[in-house]
């Protein structure tokens, strides 16, 4: 693996799955070969929580990130051996001092200090719908059988779409007759879990009697980033940003380029700051950065999205300056409500203590990303309790 392949994000991963499951990757019918490993159970502490994934193309080269790489040529030959059989494979790995996995691996004292549960599968034709739906910017929770005892057998695969218009969503059943699989049962986590971005492990009983361990993966579709500006310091926020938010950029006058200048971007937009509203899609999932550097572009662009359901509006820019935009709106009649002003983040960023434009940059998305997954910014070493979220999805009856 290379840096560059170890750090793809989520997104971009599921991109490339669905690629090879069109065809579209470099060698014919590489997605019939490639495999995909995901981490569904963590017992202790590790690098990364269940849903994590990592791809191995028929050549065995890998995408994505499982550990901070102490078991990739692990799961390597695990892979190999799956794609040879054809067949799902669950692997365990114990990573605490003196313990030995399943696989006859021992601990290797890397620090994650617990023990993982992955499983291997030859990329199947069951996981297009959803890397379809995801791609499409839309929710959707996958669950994959576990157990390998029937009726059900592992890998057999449903899906699970909390905006299909029905009010409780909609599962698809791609494999298995669907009288086996407890839909009512697995309906609320795979909401919770959807809604989180998380995936956990679950044991439902069947109608006779059986057990049925599946994963449920929850793929929200990432949160969006609104950047208006076109400036050069505008650049180093859209590249971090684009690890984890879906980013528009957009530009109040036609002379720049924006597709060239911000590749990193997943689309660009030009319109007036008056008319934010009209040319984008708001809502409640949307984030939206102001650094035009423009006075009178700012406070249009600012009194346009505080209108929107957007949870975070972030103004480039000394205090003073937006003490100066409020002034003006006053002397137009606009007032603001608290809830407006508490949407309202001026300065922008948290305070990391770098004037330099990545420094800048780290700070702006930092807060955003902070605010996007509800978190208070602060140090880890002060926090009590593990660092991820630990996950308890139950059903309709209470059972996890």
């Amino acid at each position: 693996m290379t840096d560059n392949t170890w750090t793809v994000p989520e997104p971009e991963l599921l991109e490339r799955v669905r690629e090879r499951l069109e065809g579209e990757s470099r060698q014919e019918n590489e997605g019939a070969t490639a495999v995909l490993a995901t981490l569904v159970d963590v017992e202790g502490n590790a690098y990364r929580r269940p849903g994590a994934k990592l791809l191995f193309d028929a050549d065995g080269e890998g995408i994505g990130a499982i550990t901070a790489g102490c078991l990739e040529d692990e799961l390597r030959t695990a892979a190999a051996t799956v794609r040879e059989t054809g067949r799902p494979r669950l692997v365990s790995y114990d990573l605490r001092e003196g313990e030995e996995s399943a696989s006859g691996v021992w601990g290797l004292g890397v620090g994650c200090n617990g023990r993982l549960e992955i499983l291997l599968e030859p990329l199947a034709e069951s996981l297009r719908p959803a890397v379809t739906a995801f791609d499409e910017g839309r929710d959707v929770a996958v669950c994959t059988v576990l157990a390998d005892d029937g009726p059900l057998e592992r890998g057999d695969r449903a899906s699970y779409y909390p905006d299909a218009g029905e009010r409780n969503g909609r599962f698809d059943v791609l494999d298995g007759d669907p009288a086996d699989w407890p839909t009512d049962a697995l309906e609320r986590p795979a909401r919770d879990l959807v809604d989180r971005g998380r995936g956990t492990r679950l044991e439902r009983t069947l109608e006779s009697g059986r057990q049925l361990e599946v994963f449920v993966d929850g793929l929200a579709a990432p949160p969006e980033l609104v950047v208006c500006g076109t400036g050069h310091d505008v650049a180093p926020v859209v590249e971090l940003a684009a690890a984890e938010f879906r980013v528009t950029v957009v530009g109040f006058r036609g002379a720049v380029d924006l597709d060239e200048r911000f590749p990193d971007a997943d689309r660009t937009v030009t319109t007036s700051p008056a008319r934010l509203r009209d040319a984008l899609e708001l809502d409640d999932r949307t984030h939206a950065v102001v650094m035009t550097h423009n006075f009178v572009d700012d406070r249009l662009a600012v009194d346009e999205l505080l209108r929107s359901p957007a949870p975070y509006v972030g103004l480039l820019g000394p205090r003073e300056r937006f003490e100066e935009m409020r002034a003006a709106f006053e002397r137009e009649g606009r007032q603001f409500a608290a809830s407006e002003l508490e949407r309202l983040y001026t300065p922008i960023g948290l305070d990391l203590g770098s004037g330099s434009p990545y420094g800048i940059a780290h700070s702006i998305v930092a807060e955003v990303l902070a605010v996007a997954n509800g978190r208070d910014p602060g140090h880890l070493s002060a926090r009590d309790g593990p660092i991820h979220e630990r996950i308890d999805a139950t059903d309709d009856e209470g059972r996890s």
